[in-house]
């Protein structure tokens, strides 16, 4: 079986537009690929982090991606610096990785902005470190967004010019995996800004954690404009906020968007955004109300990290000693 690898920062709480975008395909994945999924709290040291709270958020995170469905039996879910062979590989293909390829990385760009100077070294030698994560375990397929193609497409560069260097066919080529469909989220408070959860309002997004009565009145406080939906979707040309909630309401009700408007269109934003806030609840209730029971029993969920670590160090460290022994380190 092909394996997938994919990874989750965690930095605040889980969202309804990580949800619909990633995690529950990664649910659906698990059926096809033999199946890894990492907690990457490294690549969340990019940018300064309260010790305390990055060590809780870690923890929400595992238990989020549980009760939304990744199941430890059937995968394997871990925190990424439970693992060494993750930076010890990231400094082994900074050794074949020109620095042209990272400087040609847009997202080190929009993150840095116009302080590159002052940007951490660990920023800019992210693509590296993520290179590092997929090919440890010598994944064939990544489930990537749009902005992170270009990470995907350094890390294949890697492992072909670390596999032209030594004369080897040992890292494989990862292929991005082609989601069923990819759904972006925008923001409820605009529809042409993603939905973050950095935005300073929480009124911005639906939390994984909300409960059925917060759902509902972050939905109908989500902008809108005076216009009833079409009924055709070349109706939502030119209102990102309509298309957003419409998008949303497809995700969930797991149809396309032309058939949530064969069944919602000509309805007024009061009515839909009432069915909306229902379907949400009915989706994502089951999966809060397993959420809290998994923090009310911490020990559990560490359980499954650490074991989940013991796995994927046993298929690392095999891909770690053939790597050094390519690259000539002396072992004694």
């Amino acid at each position: 079986m092909n394996r997938i690898f994919s990874g989750i920062q965690p930095t605040a709480k889980m969202h309804i537009g990580n949800y619909l975008g990633a995690v529950r395909h990664w649910v659906r994945l698990q059926d096809q690929f033999d199946a890894i999924f990492c907690v990457v709290d490294l690549h969340a040291l990019t940018v300064p982090q309260d010790p305390e709270e990055l060590r809780t958020a870690t923890r929400e995170l595992a238990a989020t991606l549980i009760a939304a469905g990744i199941d430890p039996k059937r995968s394997i879910l871990f925190v990424q610096s439970h693992v060494a062979a993750h930076t010890e590989l990231a400094w082994l293909f900074s050794c074949v990785a020109p620095l042209g390829w990272l400087n040609r990385m847009t997202q080190f760009k929009e993150k840095a902005g116009k302080k590159r100077e002052q940007a951490f070294l660990g920023l800019y030698s992210y693509p590296v470190l993520m290179a590092a994560d997929i090919l440890a375990y010598l994944a064939t397929h990544v489930p990537v967004g749009e902005d992170q193609k270009q990470h995907l497409e350094l890390t294949r560069e890697i492992a072909g010019s670390f596999n032209h260097r030594y004369g080897v066919e040992f890292f494989p080529l990862p292929e991005p995996q082609i989601l069923g469909s990819a759904t972006r989220v925008m923001s409820l408070r605009d529809g042409t800004a993603k939905m973050s959860k950095s935005d300073p309002s929480d009124f911005s997004r639906i939390n994984m954690t909300d409960d059925a009565d917060a759902i509902a009145l972050k939905f109908r406080k989500a902008r809108t404009d005076p216009e009833p939906l079409p009924s055709e979707p070349a109706g939502l040309e030119g209102r990102p906020e309509a298309a957003n909630l419409l998008t949303i309401y497809a995700a969930l009700a797991d149809i396309s968007p032309a058939e949530a408007l064969a069944r919602c269109g000509g309805a007024q934003f009061s009515t839909f955004k009432a069915e909306l806030a229902d379907l949400a609840a009915a989706k994502l209730s089951p999966i809060a109300a397993e959420l809290r029971r998994l923090l009310a029993d911490p020990g559990y969920v560490e359980g499954v990290l650490r074991d989940g670590a013991v796995r994927a160090r046993a298929i690392a460290d095999p891909v770690m000693e053939r790597t050094r022994e390519i690259m000539g380190t002396l072992r004694v």
